[in-house]
């Protein structure tokens, strides 16, 4: 009866079941998975000021969303030193919604699009809901994640319609290099594919390299995409308002933006509110932005000055964003660490399966979570590791 672009088997498995029941059970668990800004004490502005002066009964719906939001969003690129025209942004009403836009005007059902892995299992079921294959391609580790890009090259067929980048990655932390990005702008030029960039966590670097490509917009030669949105820049996932800015050849982002106006005004998702509230929101967003990041660099230092006495787990290097990968021994797999940390130390993280790490031995932390809870999350983490 049910279509196939969603699982046949929705029960969920033994660790999740385990998580939950832990996050129920209230008896001193450590979550150590947490991503959700509003629930990590973090100090928010009165956001009823905002909306004090935004007019509520007025709809004015533009596709591409209102002109004072999107200039907003342009002034806030032009903060991280890249440079876009608002007439080349459109909104829409969180990032999954920018990539089922983006897959619906990009491909056919059956056509590819270029992933890399380890990298955020979402992208599984949004490729899903639009009948759209993932192909894999890797990030490899030699003392910092690089794109293979020769791995890249060779999965590359005449279904492939896109290639998608996460700078900074989740989990990995890696950030695309300005090399790799116009590599992969030449690759996408000569075969007229685009360029994809997840680039939600860019206002979060942590130990970037000098030559971190910003964004994938900062280059002529293809037609490139940056996703981001209130979620993760400002730290305002409940106000529900992402954006995509479009990069490139003119023809080419032209016919892009006329495409996705049409799939936009088929929906018209995005309420006018916030639209109307999305200078002041970014204005507001600076002041949890800077908690977040202050937060996730005093969280780094603490999960590196621990696993200092436990020469068995090391922490890979974090170039950016809100997550960490700690490499444990493979006596387990990592689904069985994570069942044994959540059974005998109550504290939750992710499996590295999780996000597709082709071996045993990672575990992946949320650098999001209040210190105090952290410090203790991981001090149990490595302790329980060390015992076996």
């Amino acid at each position: 009866m049910f279509s196939s672009r969603l699982p046949a088997d929705l029960a969920p498995t033994p660790l999740a079941r385990a998580m939950e029941i832990a996050r129920l059970s209230g008896s001193d668990v450590i979550d150590l998975t947490e991503t959700n800004p509003t629930r990590a004490g973090f100090a928010y502005p009165d956001l009823h000021t905002v909306f004090a002066g935004v007019d509520l009964a007025a709809y004015d719906p533009d596709p591409r969303g209102l002109a004072v939001a999107r200039q907003a969003i342009a002034a806030d690129y032009a903060r991280r030193g890249v440079r876009v025209d608002p007439d080349r942004i459109l909104l829409t009403a969180s990032s999954s919604e920018s990539y089922a836009y983006l897959f619906k005007i990009l491909c056919d059902p059956g056509d590819s699009v270029l992933v890399p892995v380890p990298s955020y299992p979402l992208f599984d079921h949004l490729a899903g809901l639009e009948a759209v294959r993932l192909v894999p391609y890797r990030l490899e580790y030699h003392d910092a994640w690089r794109l293979d890009a020769d791995d890249l090259v060779g999965r590359l067929d005449d279904r492939v319609r896109a290639i998608l980048v996460v700078s900074p990655n989740n989990p990995t932390g890696s950030v695309l290099r300005r090399g790799d990005r116009d590599r992969l702008a030449a690759i996408c030029a000569e075969r007229q594919l685009a360029l994809i960039g997840d680039e939600v966590f860019a206002d979060f670097p942590i130990d970037a390299p000098s030559d971190w490509a910003v964004s994938v917009i900062d280059q002529p030669k293809a037609l490139s995409v940056s996703l981001g949105g209130l979620s993760k820049s400002a730290g305002l996932p409940h106000l529900k308002l992402g954006w995509m800015a479009l990069g490139g050849p003119d023809d080419l982002v032209e016919a892009a933006l006329d495409r996705l106006e049409l799939v936009a005004d088929t929906y018209l998702s995005v309420g006018s509110p916030v639209q109307r509230a999305t200078p002041r929101l970014l204005q507001l967003g600076s002041l949890v932005r800077d908690q977040i990041a202050a937060r996730l660099s005093q969280n780094e230092r603490t999960l590196r000055q621990a696993a200092a006495g436990y020469p068995a787990c090391r922490v890979l290097p974090v170039e950016g964003g809100w997550s960490a990968v700690v490499r444990v021994p493979a006596t387990r797999t990592d689904e069985e660490w994570a069942l044994t940390l959540v059974e005998r130390a109550r504290v939750i993280v992710f499996p590295g399966f999780f996000f597709d790490f082709e071996r045993d031995g990672h575990l992946v932390v949320s650098l999001l979570v209040t210190p105090v809870d952290f410090e203790r999350g991981i001090t149990r983490l490595f302790e329980t590791i060390d015992r076996g």
